[in-house]
């Protein structure tokens, strides 16, 4: 199983439009959507973000990915993550909760280096970190007694 998937370009070129992305930290030389962006060997988990950031992390480790986006986006980047909707997870509250979070309807085909399509078993989320604090409105989580969380 790959991380290395590319997000369909009309799904990028539609959120392109409304965001101007000048940067993916989370690209290869062959699925990069930006002129600029880091591959795995630049490490982007290691650098600086700026601008207008598209970030569509491995999904296999989302949680150091999102806690990255959101450290940088409260230094001043804007960021637009693609991510599968686990909910469920510490990381998703942690980092996702407190930003604009938009569903994607459907599962998203993406493909691989050969152009061969595939899609995950679960849905996605668009979670668009602005660099001001965003007002999410009021929420409540609820864990029910005895359930244990990781």
């Amino acid at each position: 199983m790959t991380d290395n998937w590319s997000t369909p370009d009309p799904f990028f070129q539609k959120l392109h439009k409304e965001f101007q992305f000048n940067l993916d930290v989370c690209a290869s030389d062959w699925n990069h959507k930006c002129d600029n962006y880091f591959t795995e060997q630049d490490n982007a988990l290691e650098k600086d973000w700026s601008g207008s950031v598209w970030c569509n992390p491995p999904y296999s480790n989302c949680g150091i990915w999102m806690k990255k986006a959101h450290e940088e986006s409260q230094k001043g980047a804007f960021v637009v993550c693609l991510i599968p909707a686990r909910v469920e997870t510490n990381w998703f509250h942690d980092y996702c909760i407190p930003h604009e979070i938009r569903f994607v309807k459907g599962r998203i085909h993406f493909t691989d280096e050969n152009n061969r399509s595939g899609r995950p078993r679960f849905g996605c989320v668009l979670v668009i970190m602005r660099p001001l604090k965003y007002d999410a409105g009021i929420r409540s989580v609820i864990q029910p007694e005895g359930l244990k969380t990781n």
